[in-house]
């Protein structure tokens, strides 16, 4: 069990390894994750200072844990540090180094995990515990969560905390991935602050068609090559681009091309660009169709009466899962009649930029990394701050990364291979969240 060290960093360090080797795999099914291996990382390493824990488990092994430093103002506002401890799956054979080993090399810690986002997690909890070991009063609470099942859209963590517990969880203000990785732009270092997300509208198309024996295709009405043709439509289809308020700030504030603003100019532009930037200037200006997953037939000789495409689906604010579903139909085209369609309701959510907390992280950010200044962006995978955005909180994303953290790497390690982190970047977020706690809160 990693214990308070004199040296913050190594802490840090030893916390998220231990993070990292739990190993809690979250594949979507109810049965995987098993936080609950890093929640009793949590309590072993929180208790003793004074702190009282709760502990959430709707479903077996998926436990999560908050924890609270109570303000001494009950009307000033109060500010969640919320990290999730689950991870998503590996192929192993894509890795330098043991995705669950928690390597540390040459001042780089390696692992499932490292940067999605169990760092930030490892450093809000280093942070809280030095705070109450230090007899921080704030005015307003201060609480930490660590949450399950983030990786597989919140059902027995934040989603459920907020349907079934909302009395514990509730709060003013909210910190989770990711932002802060340093961009430069020729006014200087630039820090984005993830203020809104896109929404998370999955979908599952069913097709139909009619069972036969597959030594006889002939004039067949197989299931799959039907579901194939509309996977090709949907992948061919462009919708168009729209530039939301947000975007504008971080083009206007990064100091891009002011084509990168214009939607009828926008595409060309982002076509140029290099592959990370591109695919994320893209998202940021679209919604996006990506057909993922295909599940059809039941043995090779047997010609397939249904076929089922997952697509994740991330829509722009505004659009609705009505409009997702014009869009299908649009794309579809004359094959829509031999679809059914299910959408998840999970449109977009936004928190504004003047307020309290985005002026605190400005000054501290400031203070951490000189010379730079925040600017808002857009989020395009999704984040359980959508729960607590929903239910009235600021919810913002941010850390603070080194300049040894390039934006394009930190792009393709999401849920990519030989995903991995510096200390100094391990560093930097465990000084900004104490900052940001006496800052915010005193």
């Amino acid at each position: 069990m990693p214990k308070t060290l004199d040296d913050p960093t190594a802490e840090v360090t030893e916390v998220l390894q231990a993070f990292i080797r739990n190993a809690c795999v979250n594949d979507g099914t109810p049965d995987s994750g098993g936080e609950v291996r890093s929640a009793d990382l949590v309590t072993g390493y929180l208790e003793g200072s004074g702190l009282e824990l709760e502990y959430y488990e709707p479903h077996p092994g998926r436990r999560s844990v908050l924890a609270k430093i109570e303000g001494s103002d009950p009307t000033a506002p109060g500010l969640m540090l919320m990290g999730h401890t689950d991870v998503v799956p590996v192929n192993d054979s894509g890795w330098t180094h043991d995705p669950f080993g928690g390597e540390l090399i040459d001042g780089v810690v390696w692992g499932r995990g490292a940067v999605d986002m169990l760092n930030l997690t490892a450093s809000m909890m280093v942070a809280f515990k030095h705070l109450a070991d230090s007899g921080f009063k704030p005015r307003g609470t201060l609480s930490y969560l660590a949450v399950a099942d983030e990786e597989a859209s919140g059902t027995w963590g934040a989603e459920w905390l907020l349907e079934n517990e909302l009395d514990a969880v509730r709060t003013e203000n909210v910190i989770t991935e990711s932002g802060g990785f340093q961009m430069g732009s020729p006014g200087g270092i630039r820090l984005p602050v993830m203020v809104e997300e896109k929404g998370a509208l999955w979908t599952k198309l069913t097709v139909r068609g009619t069972p036969g024996h597959g030594s006889q295709p002939h004039r067949t009405d197989n299931a799959l090559l039907k579901a194939a043709e509309i996977v090709t439509r949907i992948g061919k289809y462009r919708p168009p681009a729209k530039v939301g308020n947000t975007w504008r700030s971080f083009v206007e504030g990064m100091q891009l091309p002011p084509e990168l603003a214009d939607p009828e100019k926008l595409d060309a532009v982002i076509e140029g660009l290099p592959i990370g930037a591109s695919r994320l200037f893209h998202s940021c200006t679209h919604t996006t169709m990506s057909p993922n997953v295909a599940r059809s037939g039941s043995k090779v000789n047997v010609i397939p009466d249904h076929a089922e495409v997952l697509i994740d689906i991330r829509a722009l604010p505004g659009e609705s899962a009505e409009d997702v579903r014009l869009m299908l139909q649009d794309a579809c085209g004359d094959l829509w009649s031999e679809i059914e369609l299910t959408i998840r309701d999970d449109v977009a959510t936004a928190s504004p930029i003047d307020t309290p907390l985005w002026d605190s992280l400005a000054r501290v950010s400031g203070r951490l990394c000189e010379g730079s200044a925040l600017v808002p962006m857009m989020m395009v995978g999704g984040t359980d701050n959508r729960y607590f955005r929903r239910a009235g909180a600021v919810g913002y994303g941010f850390g603070l990364f080194s300049e040894r953290l390039r934006f394009e790497d930190f792009a393709s390690m999401f849920h990519g291979h030989d995903e991995r982190v510096d200390q100094e970047s391990l560093r930097l977020s465990t000084e900004l969240w104490t900052a940001l706690a006496h800052d915010f809160l005193t």
